[in-house]
């Protein structure tokens, strides 16, 4: 068996306010802190099938713009998801299944790309916008009791669980697969930033605070516990600790590399797009309101986060 990182954007960035605020509050953290942020998803091969843990954003969301207020910022494209998973040598047909961590257009976008696949996705998330008129989907009710400390979770297929995680959404799930001797935890968005987990922290981006605080304190336990291969969407540690499988070890962190961040090269096309989940807001669509003469209460009409969470495209 092998894991790969698909990997389409680097680059970004996610400020200490977005990733360690989400209890104590934005105002404690430094604006001015920006970690390193990309954006890859996972493939599985386990030499009889592939497996794809999410599968990007839909063809032809555009490259965000940031400045320097913004909260976070996704990267710049390297390729498209589609063209990064073509890249490893695979083609669209030869997936048997898709684990979909969670509904945000972020990690769902191409799941409807894979004519073969069977995607898997917690029975909680099948109301979500982001999967309305997809078939082939196969509700995970976690009807196999607990792993290990986890109390709910469904096996897939010899070592590859998905595990209930609640927080993030109401339907977020995690992925671990067992392979010589180690646990590669496959996430969305527990954390944003692996020093979150280090830290003890939660972002700011949840549906349920308190869902979200369990789902760490389970995670943080078992990574004691198990010899951890702490994989990630939202950062380059992600693909740097499945590459280096480097185990987590919550008492001695990976020394942190700061973002480096230019705000002067890219120009702004009216658009905007939510860094949380993906969702496009084009003046076009609606009668001609610019994105700036909403009223300051707005939200992503999918995700329901502030316009704070929306960047310039």
């Amino acid at each position: 068996m092998e894991i790969k990182a698909v990997k389409f954007r680097k680059d970004g960035f996610y400020t200490q306010p977005m990733v360690f605020g989400g209890e104590e509050g934005m105002d404690k953290f430094d604006h001015n802190v920006r970690y390193r942020g990309s954006m890859q998803n996972y493939l599985i091969d386990t030499g009889k099938d592939v497996i794809l843990v999410d599968t990007g954003f839909p063809a032809g969301t555009p490259e965000e713009a940031p400045d320097d207020k913004s909260m976070g910022f996704t990267g710049k494209d390297i390729c498209s998801y589609m063209e990064a998973f073509a890249a490893l040598g695979y083609k669209k047909e030869q997936v048997t299944k898709i684990l979909l961590t969670h509904r945000h257009s972020d990690h769902s976008g191409e799941i409807s790309s894979f004519p073969n696949a069977k995607i898997y996705v917690n029975a909680e998330e099948l109301g979500a916008e982001e999967l309305k008129g997809v078939e082939n989907l196969v509700p995970v009710t976690f009807t196999d009791g607990p792993y290990y400390n986890f109390p709910e979770a469904q096996k897939i297929q010899d070592g590859i669980w998905m595990i209930k995680a609640k927080g993030h959404t109401r339907g977020n799930s995690i992925v671990i697969v067992e392979m010589d001797g180690l646990f590669y935890m496959i996430h969305g968005d527990i954390s944003y930033v692996d020093e979150a987990i280090y830290e003890n922290k939660l972002s700011v981006v949840y549906d349920d605070l308190a869902a979200a605080r369990v789902t760490q304190d389970l995670i943080r336990e078992f990574i004691r516990k198990h010899p951890t291969v702490y994989c990630g969407t939202h950062t380059p540690q992600g693909y740097e600790n499945l590459e280096a499988k480097r185990v987590m070890d919550l008492d001695n962190p990976v020394p942190t590399v700061f973002a480096e961040v230019d705000f002067s090269s890219v120009e702004a096309s009216g658009k905007y797009v939510c860094q949380i989940c993906g969702y496009v807001y084009d003046p076009a669509e609606h009668d001609g309101v610019a994105f700036e003469d909403l009223p300051d209460d707005w939200k992503c009409p999918r995700c329901k986060q502030g316009k704070d969470k929306f960047n310039k495209a």
